[in-house]
């Protein structure tokens, strides 16, 4: 590969591979709440936000860290007492009993207010207005959780990205992925330089860990490492790889104060395309530079996913992770570039039309069944097993078939996610 593409390969893991703390969406609207506060000059007292369809999806059933309570307000009540934009999606890190309690009263005094921004230009969008005593200010958040395109105080635009009712595309889109871009990248380039891969798997286990500090979630992790579990499903390599990885999520969608390696906005993401790769390699002994290059094969997949499908859709983000853990865990079992490629081919034809229906802690669940899926999708592309192209979505290059389950996640599926948010706010 030529150095330059090696470069910007580079750059964009390490934009998309973030430390985030709580659940990414309402994480980015106290992120956008704490730039509007920032620049309002005089303290916030009252918050307006407008949410696309998807932000308010995922904002609605999840557990704000270190809070107890679920939901929007005190997300936002957090952005105007302790956010700090500097921080990114770690904006809620300097959290305190006092700040909790004063961010308690803005939202019992509902000095909070969520709209549904019907007209969003993306299906990730945040606008935050906070008012003072005697001004106002704004900021918007667009395209990804943490990209700030317009900020404005009291009538003067500060920073302003959108042109012509569009918002400046990432840098990142500079940088075309394909397949086999993507495995060169992650087999030829060298692994001292991206060794720094082993930070998403150091933080992601500490999630894991602290899952048995207490009862997190619906105890997904906890069901599948009892007794009664394993009575009827054994013990092996294959339920510890299910459980560690649901043990992270119990702990982050019930809102514990403890960061995970996100990708593409997403924790949970995050999670599902390290930890099953990373279980895997430690149970069968496999060497450190064949861990790093799994991670970075199983994180760029998703990447490269995301990037068509985009960071919100009708689609389960999950199972897009399960099929970049599928990739890292067929290369640690020895496969080839062809025998990577079906994994992906079986993943897509196994679980690709997963439903997205909001952040929340069950959401453990359907990383179980991703994670689930992924070791046996390997374990088929080892035996030379692949869904063909006669079959469903899926085609005979794998590219192909990549795009079909993008058009469907993002196009085809587009009422679905109305009817899905709909169902939601009715409850």
């Amino acid at each position: 590969m030529k150095r330059e593409e090696i470069d910007a390969i580079l750059c964009l893991i390490k934009r998309e591979v973030v430390p985030a703390i709580g659940c990414t969406e309402p994480v980015a609207v106290a992120l956008t709440v704490a730039k509007a506060k920032e620049v309002l000059g005089e303290k916030a007292v009252r918050s307006e936000l407008f949410l696309s369809r998807n932000i308010l999806k995922n904002s609605l059933g999840v557990g704000i860290p270190g809070t107890g309570m679920i939901g929007l307000p005190i997300a936002i009540a957090l952005g105007m007492v302790i956010g700090k934009s500097a921080y990114g999606l770690e904006v809620l890190k300097d959290m305190n009993p006092e700040a909790l309690e004063e961010a308690k009263i803005i939202v019992d005094e509902k000095r909070t207010s969520v709209e549904l921004k019907e007209d969003a230009p993306d299906k990730l969008y945040i606008e935050a207005r906070c008012y003072g005593e005697k001004g106002e200010s704004k900021a918007i958040i667009c395209g990804s959780h943490n990209n700030i395109v317009y900020v404005e105080s009291n009538g003067e635009v500060i920073h302003d990205e959108f042109t012509n009712g569009t918002f400046k595309q990432l840098e990142s889109n500079d940088i075309e992925l394909d397949f086999n871009t993507i495995y060169d990248f992650a087999m030829e380039t060298s692994v001292e330089e991206i060794h720094f891969m082993l930070e998403a798997a150091r933080l992601n286990k500490l999630a894991a860990e602290e899952s048995k500090k207490g009862s997190f979630g619906h105890s997904v992790a906890r069901v599948i490492e009892s007794d009664s579990f394993k009575h009827v499903m054994g013990n092996s390599i294959y339920n510890r790889l299910v459980a560690v990885t649901a043990s992270a999520c119990d702990v982050r969608m019930a809102g514990a104060m403890i960061p995970v390696m996100s990708n593409s906005g997403s924790g949970n993401q995050g999670i599902t395309c390290t930890l099953p790769v990373v279980v895997f390699a430690e149970e069968m002994e496999k060497p450190e530079d064949d861990l790093v290059r799994a991670l970075v094969l199983s994180h760029l997949m998703v990447i490269y996913i995301k990037r068509r499908l985009g960071r919100l859709s009708a689609l389960c983000g999950v199972t897009v992770a399960g099929i970049g853990a599928a990739c890292g865990i067929t290369h640690l079992m020895g496969g080839n570039r062809d025998q990577v490629a079906y994994s992906v081919k079986n993943m897509i034809g196994n679980i690709a039309g997963m439903l997205c229906d909001g952040a929340k802690p069950s959401c453990a669940l359907k990383v179980s069944s991703s994670v689930s899926s992924a070791m046996f999708s390997a374990m088929m592309a080892m035996d030379n097993k692949v869904i063909s192209s006669l079959e469903g979505i899926a085609d005979e290059d794998v590219d192909k078939t990549i795009n079909n389950l993008s058009d469907i996640g993002s196009e085809g599926m587009s009422e679905v996610d109305k009817m899905v948010l709909n169902i939601m706010l009715k409850k």
